[in-house]
């Protein structure tokens, strides 16, 4: 009888798919052995590139993504523009860990003006993108550009107030109209279109046209002087004032550099710093600072990645400077044209004004990677410190580098949950952390102890059950599967003994368990009758407040939102022809449930996404709710 031929290995399979590749330009994929994509990345000659990956490893911490890899898949297309488009499409699709990512990039900020409500607002904003608004930025730092609306609100008097429309119930102008901060639209005293008009200023400014935006307001305020009215005169003439003084402070070189952007990466290892200069009318109005993580590759490589990415959510400008690394401009080029919707000149200037500004940029992204290693290295170093002087204030056997805390949450005895926080190296693991919602409560009644056992309980027995699991097994939780060194339990020597008893067999591996009393943060150890009191100032103590205070912060915040779902569920979830985003619309508008409930019919009409004859069944069902009916 023969013998069953055995599977090809991993590495066998790979090198089969390796030598099937085409010798042409696209997009090629990298999944593991769930399925998901963990690389995306393009190249003129896809065998090629996919090759260099197995020659020059690309590693995240400890693991080198070729040894994740378990398929490879592209996409060939006709050039490198489009492939330059599809694979920034892909990344964005499905956020691979092996590509580069501007650090804390979801945290940037933009500036939102909300053109589909008739009075707009302008505001920071960190959401994604929505329909029917202008989004301006991203922007690195939040407290300049809280600064710039504040002089935009000073200059253009657009209303601050929340909501779709504007006014309070009152009825009457708020204080920002008595200090000339607000035209007050809530009570009539500016007209849709002369606010319009000073909406299109503050775009104005915001996209760069200080040229517009000076003429614009001198020639308002030359008409208000003909016509013989000086008050509006001399409110044009502060702002035009106002407009010049902050050219002047941004002013870089002669009015022919023009309008740009001055793009620099630097590359160190697998971390880069990317600096975006942005001249408008030959002012230097920003200079933006990212930090990317996860970097491959040489300066081209990642700066093509990189304005892909920022440009996806900002405005691309007519002209856009790179360094002398990126020898090809074309592909770049019609790819930023593709986004802008007009020709955009990718170039290398050799000399003059825009030469000294791109070696400018040059240089502060280096300055700004030393930095940033720099204070890595500080931080690195605090952490170990911390971690060493835990060891031996709490006499452990070894550094604790796996800590896990744990907190309660409830109100009342209602909807107890639990959270579980790691730290790592001395540093959160956010992907480790994880939620619970306490089961074994009788009568909603409120037990610490005897929840803080069944969540200790329970972690020990998601332990046990991964161990029973391969590795690389899809669903495999790391979290669970991982054994801490130390175990922090939020509260006194009763918590202390609810979770001793739940985890006997961490124990007996070496585990040290303690608990961290809030009243005078003494620390409670196995077998001790009195605990350990530490300085304030001492870092083993403050990790451990760090530790305690996150498990609080992510266990009421499980709380609260259980809580929410609850109360919002009984007051909308029922009413006719509401579904889930209709209920999003509604909250988004008013508010709260409460200001829902107490709105009146012509204002849920006004509501938009809502439709008028589901707005009236909501009213009156509502309206039937409250008086009993």
């Amino acid at each position: 009888m023969a013998s069953r031929a055995s599977p090809p290995s991993r590495r066998s399979r790979l090198a089969e798919q390796r030598k099937s590749l085409p010798d042409g330009p696209g997009v090629y994929l990298f999944r593991d052995d769930a399925g998901d994509v963990i690389y995306v990345g393009k190249a003129k000659s896809i065998r090629k590139r996919v090759a260099s990956h197995f020659v020059n490893p690309v590693t995240r911490g400890a693991v080198e993504m070729v040894d994740v890899i378990d398929n490879i898949e592209f996409v060939l297309v006709a050039s490198e523009t489009e492939a330059l488009l599809a694979e920034n499409g892909f990344i964005k699709q499905y956020q691979p860990q092996f590509n580069i990512r501007l650090r804390d990039d979801k945290s940037y900020p933009y500036v939102c003006v909300t053109l589909d409500e008739d009075f707009p607002r302008v505001f920071i904003t960190r959401e994604k993108h929505r329909p029917g608004r202008r989004y301006f930025g991203p922007y690195s730092n939040a407290k300049r550009v809280r600064h710039t609306l504040d002089l935009l609100g000073r200059l253009f008097q657009f209303r601050t107030c929340e909501g779709a429309e504007p006014g309070r119930r009152s009825g009457s102008p708020c204080l920002d109209f008595h200090i000339d901060r607000c035209t007050a639209p809530c009570v009539g005293y500016v007209t849709k279109d002369e606010y319009r008009d000073a909406i299109d200023g503050v775009m104005a400014f915001l996209a760069g046209r200080y040229r517009e935006i000076e003429s614009t307001i001198e020639a308002r305020m030359h008409d208000a002087a003909a016509a013989q009215e000086y008050e509006r005169a001399a409110r044009e003439r502060d702002r035009l004032q106002a407009v010049r003084s902050l050219l002047e402070r941004q002013r870089v070189t002669s009015d022919s550099i023009g309008t740009l952007d001055v793009v620099a990466v630097t590359v160190d290892g697998d971390d880069a710093n990317a600096q975006v200069f942005q001249v408008r009318d030959g002012s230097l109005t920003d200079r933006h600072s990212f930090y990317l993580t996860g970097v491959s590759g040489e300066v081209p490589d990642v700066l093509e990645q990189f304005v892909l990415r920022y440009y996806g959510g900002a405005t691309v400008p007519p002209t856009v400077l790179v360094p002398d690394e990126v020898e090809e401009h074309g592909a770049l080029a019609e790819a930023l044209a593709e986004l802008r919707g007009g020709r955009v000149e990718v170039m290398t200037p050799q000399r003059g004004d825009r030469r000294r500004m791109l070696d400018m940029a040059r240089r502060n992204a280096e300055l700004a990677l030393g930095q940033e290693r720099l204070k890595a290295e500080r931080r690195r170093e605090q952490r170990v410190e911390a971690l060493t002087d835990l060891q031996q204030a709490l006499g452990l056997d070894r550094i604790p580098v796996r800590v896990e805390c744990y907190d309660i949450s409830h109100l009342m005895g209602t909807e107890t949950v639990a959270s579980m926080v790691v730290l790592e190296g001395g540093a959160p693991a956010n992907d480790h952390y994880r939620r619970f919602v306490i089961r074994d409560l009788e009568d909603d009644t409120p037990d610490d102890f005897k929840s803080m056992n069944e969540v200790l309980r329970r972690r020990l027995a998601q332990w046990t059950r991964q161990q029973e699991k391969p590795v690389h097994e899809p669903g495999r939780d790391e979290s669970f599967a991982s054994l801490p060194d130390l175990i922090v339990i939020d509260g006194g020597k009763g918590q202390l003994s609810a979770g001793l008893e739940a985890l006997e067999p961490f124990i007996e591996r070496g585990v040290a368990v303690v608990s961290l009393a809030k009243r005078i943060e003494e620390v409670f150890l196995p077998g001790r009758s009195a605990p350990i009191v530490m300085g304030h100032d001492t870092p083993a103590l403050q990790l451990l407040q760090r530790a305690r205070d996150e498990a609080h912060r992510f266990a009421i915040t499980h709380h609260r939102g259980r809580r929410d779902r609850n109360l919002t569920g009984s007051v909308l979830d029922d009413l006719p022809g509401v579904g889930p985003a209709r209920k999003k619309a509604l909250l988004r508008h008013f508010g709260s449930p409460d200001r829902v409930v107490a709105a009146s019919r012509e204002q849920l009409e006004a509501t938009p996404g809502l439709p008028g004859k589901v707005a009236r069944e909501v009213y009156a069902q509502l309206h039937r709710t409250r008086t009993g009916e």
